[in-house]
Protein backbone atom coordinates (compact mmCIF):
# COMPACT_ATOMS: atom_id res chain seq x y z
CA UNK A 1 0.00 0.00 0.00
CA UNK A 2 1.36 3.49 -0.82
CA UNK A 3 2.60 5.58 2.07
CA UNK A 4 1.33 9.14 2.55
CA UNK A 5 3.87 11.95 2.49
CA UNK A 6 4.12 14.15 5.56
CA UNK A 7 4.77 17.88 5.05
CA UNK A 8 7.26 18.03 7.92
CA UNK A 9 9.45 15.52 6.06
CA UNK A 10 9.79 17.74 2.98
CA UNK A 11 12.77 20.05 3.48
CA UNK A 12 14.51 22.58 1.25
CA UNK A 13 18.16 23.23 0.52
CA UNK A 14 19.75 25.97 -1.56
CA UNK A 15 23.19 26.65 -2.95
CA UNK A 16 24.72 29.53 -4.90
CA UNK A 17 25.11 28.72 -8.60
CA UNK A 18 28.91 28.95 -8.43
CA UNK A 19 29.27 26.66 -5.37
CA UNK A 20 31.16 23.47 -6.19
CA UNK A 21 32.26 20.65 -3.91
CA UNK A 22 30.13 21.84 -0.99
CA UNK A 23 26.99 20.57 0.69
CA UNK A 24 23.58 22.08 0.06
CA UNK A 25 22.60 24.73 2.59
CA UNK A 26 19.67 23.75 4.78
CA UNK A 27 17.33 26.70 5.41
CA UNK A 28 16.82 26.97 9.16
CA UNK A 29 13.38 27.23 10.76
CA UNK A 30 11.34 26.32 7.67
CA UNK A 31 7.62 26.48 8.32
CA UNK A 32 6.13 25.94 4.87
CA UNK A 33 7.16 25.10 1.37
CA UNK A 34 5.41 24.46 -1.89
CA UNK A 35 6.36 23.40 -5.41
CA UNK A 36 3.87 24.55 -8.03
CA UNK A 37 3.70 23.25 -11.60
CA UNK A 38 1.39 25.01 -14.03
CA UNK A 39 0.49 24.32 -17.64
CA UNK A 40 -0.93 26.97 -19.96
CA UNK A 41 -3.28 25.78 -22.64
CA UNK A 42 -3.96 26.97 -26.16
CA UNK A 43 -7.67 27.30 -26.77
CA UNK A 44 -8.99 28.48 -30.13
CA UNK A 45 -12.37 28.38 -31.80
CA UNK A 46 -12.63 27.44 -35.47
CA UNK A 47 -15.53 27.05 -37.89
CA UNK A 48 -15.34 23.30 -37.33
CA UNK A 49 -15.08 23.39 -33.55
CA UNK A 50 -12.73 24.03 -30.67
CA UNK A 51 -9.00 23.30 -30.75
CA UNK A 52 -7.11 22.86 -27.47
CA UNK A 53 -3.48 22.05 -26.91
CA UNK A 54 -0.62 22.37 -24.50
CA UNK A 55 1.09 25.72 -24.07
CA UNK A 56 4.03 26.77 -21.97
CA UNK A 57 4.81 25.25 -18.58
CA UNK A 58 6.13 27.05 -15.55
CA UNK A 59 7.14 26.02 -12.06
CA UNK A 60 7.96 27.79 -8.83
CA UNK A 61 8.98 27.10 -5.26
CA UNK A 62 7.56 29.08 -2.36
CA UNK A 63 9.27 28.95 1.02
CA UNK A 64 8.37 30.39 4.38
CA UNK A 65 10.71 30.41 7.34
CA UNK A 66 11.46 32.30 10.52
CA UNK A 67 14.39 34.66 10.08
CA UNK A 68 17.62 33.59 11.77
CA UNK A 69 20.83 35.51 12.31
CA UNK A 70 23.78 34.11 10.33
CA UNK A 71 21.96 31.16 8.72
CA UNK A 72 23.91 30.22 5.56
CA UNK A 73 20.82 29.03 3.67
CA UNK A 74 18.86 32.19 4.39
CA UNK A 75 21.90 34.33 3.57
CA UNK A 76 22.33 32.54 0.21
CA UNK A 77 18.75 33.45 -0.73
CA UNK A 78 19.20 37.11 0.24
CA UNK A 79 22.56 37.33 -1.57
CA UNK A 80 21.06 35.84 -4.75
CA UNK A 81 18.21 38.37 -4.56
CA UNK A 82 20.51 41.34 -3.88
CA UNK A 83 22.84 40.40 -6.76
CA UNK A 84 20.10 39.29 -9.19
CA UNK A 85 21.61 35.80 -9.42
CA UNK A 86 20.03 32.40 -9.92
CA UNK A 87 20.19 29.86 -7.11
CA UNK A 88 20.09 26.05 -6.96
CA UNK A 89 17.10 24.63 -5.06
CA UNK A 90 16.42 21.09 -3.80
CA UNK A 91 13.21 19.83 -2.23
CA UNK A 92 14.08 16.58 -0.45
CA UNK A 93 12.29 14.05 1.70
CA UNK A 94 14.29 13.57 4.89
CA UNK A 95 13.31 9.88 5.07
CA UNK A 96 15.46 7.46 3.10
CA UNK A 97 13.90 5.54 0.23
CA UNK A 98 14.41 1.85 -0.65
CA UNK A 99 17.82 2.74 -2.16
CA UNK A 100 19.01 4.29 1.13
CA UNK A 101 18.88 7.78 -0.42
CA UNK A 102 16.51 10.75 -0.27
CA UNK A 103 13.94 11.39 -3.01
CA UNK A 104 14.44 14.93 -4.28
CA UNK A 105 13.44 17.50 -6.87
CA UNK A 106 16.09 19.90 -8.17
CA UNK A 107 16.00 23.09 -10.21
CA UNK A 108 17.58 26.47 -10.83
CA UNK A 109 15.52 29.48 -9.78
CA UNK A 110 15.60 33.22 -9.34
CA UNK A 111 14.08 35.13 -6.46
CA UNK A 112 10.92 36.90 -7.62
CA UNK A 113 9.89 38.18 -4.21
CA UNK A 114 11.34 38.25 -0.73
CA UNK A 115 8.88 39.42 1.92
CA UNK A 116 9.88 39.91 5.54
CA UNK A 117 7.13 40.53 8.11
CA UNK A 118 7.75 41.77 11.62
CA UNK A 119 4.69 41.09 13.78
CA UNK A 120 4.46 42.99 17.04
CA UNK A 121 4.30 39.85 19.14
CA UNK A 122 6.03 37.08 17.23
CA UNK A 123 9.02 35.95 15.24
CA UNK A 124 10.15 37.69 12.07
CA UNK A 125 8.90 35.60 9.15
CA UNK A 126 10.28 35.51 5.60
CA UNK A 127 8.37 34.37 2.51
CA UNK A 128 10.20 33.76 -0.77
CA UNK A 129 8.90 33.04 -4.27
CA UNK A 130 11.38 31.31 -6.59
CA UNK A 131 10.29 30.85 -10.21
CA UNK A 132 12.16 27.93 -11.77
CA UNK A 133 14.35 28.54 -14.82
CA UNK A 134 13.28 25.87 -17.29
CA UNK A 135 12.02 22.87 -15.33
CA UNK A 136 12.83 20.76 -12.29
CA UNK A 137 14.28 17.26 -12.31
CA UNK A 138 13.52 14.31 -10.03
CA UNK A 139 16.38 12.32 -8.54
CA UNK A 140 17.96 11.02 -5.36
CA UNK A 141 20.30 12.76 -2.94
CA UNK A 142 22.96 10.76 -1.18
CA UNK A 143 22.22 10.25 2.53
CA UNK A 144 22.10 13.55 4.36
CA UNK A 145 24.80 14.10 6.99
CA UNK A 146 23.80 13.11 10.53
CA UNK A 147 24.38 16.66 11.77
CA UNK A 148 21.86 18.00 9.21
CA UNK A 149 19.23 15.45 10.25
CA UNK A 150 19.95 16.18 13.93
CA UNK A 151 19.53 19.92 13.29
CA UNK A 152 16.20 19.27 11.58
CA UNK A 153 15.00 17.18 14.51
CA UNK A 154 16.18 19.70 17.12
CA UNK A 155 14.62 22.62 15.25
CA UNK A 156 11.36 20.66 15.25
CA UNK A 157 11.50 20.53 19.05
CA UNK A 158 12.40 16.84 19.28
CA UNK A 159 13.75 15.78 22.65
CA UNK A 160 15.45 12.50 23.44
CA UNK A 161 14.83 10.46 26.59
CA UNK A 162 16.80 11.68 29.57
CA UNK A 163 17.46 10.21 33.01
CA UNK A 164 16.74 12.11 36.24
CA UNK A 165 19.26 14.85 36.87
CA UNK A 166 20.14 15.26 33.18
CA UNK A 167 21.53 18.48 31.81
CA UNK A 168 19.23 19.14 28.83
CA UNK A 169 18.05 22.73 28.63
CA UNK A 170 15.18 23.94 26.44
Amino acid sequence: MPQLLNGKDEIYFVQPMDAQGTEGLFIAFQTEGSHTKEQDTLDESTKSGRIVGYGTKNESFELTYYAAVSDPGQEAIETAYDNEQAIKVWKANKNKNANGKHNAVYGHAIIESLEVSQPQDGFVETSVTLPVLGKTFKGELDPLPDEVLAAIESSAGATKFEQFGGTTTP
